[in-house]
């Protein structure tokens, strides 16, 4: 399948911007159904209004814990929960490192 740029029209501003045909075949190749709706400007705005799916305001949560492996004490990033196994930092990618 062959792809040629457009010209599409920013729903935001209203200005012309090309959809490249390398856009086109990425598309494609990822299976969107829509074309894009807003330009490079535009879209940057709005990512950086919204947060790009960053939570900004959100609080990381730093549970106090015992690494199942060794025993050393450590902080992991989320509320543990009964039953899953926690790992220090070291443990955690030596464990990584094994399953690679």
């Amino acid at each position: 399948m062959e792809f040629q740029d457009k010209v599409l029209k920013c729903s935001d501003c209203g200005s012309d911007f090309i959809f490249t045909a390398g856009e086109q075949l990425f598309f494609h190749d990822k299976q969107f159904k829509n074309e894009p709706k807003r330009c490079r400007e535009c879209k940057t705005k709005r990512a950086a209004m919204v947060g790009a799916g960053s939570r900004p305001n959100a609080i990381r949560v730093e549970t106090h814990a015992v690494c199942n492996h060794c025993g050393k004490e450590t902080t992991v990033p989320f509320k543990p929960t009964q039953g899953r196994p926690i790992f220090c930092r070291e443990c955690f990618q030596q464990r990584q490192a094994a399953s690679a």
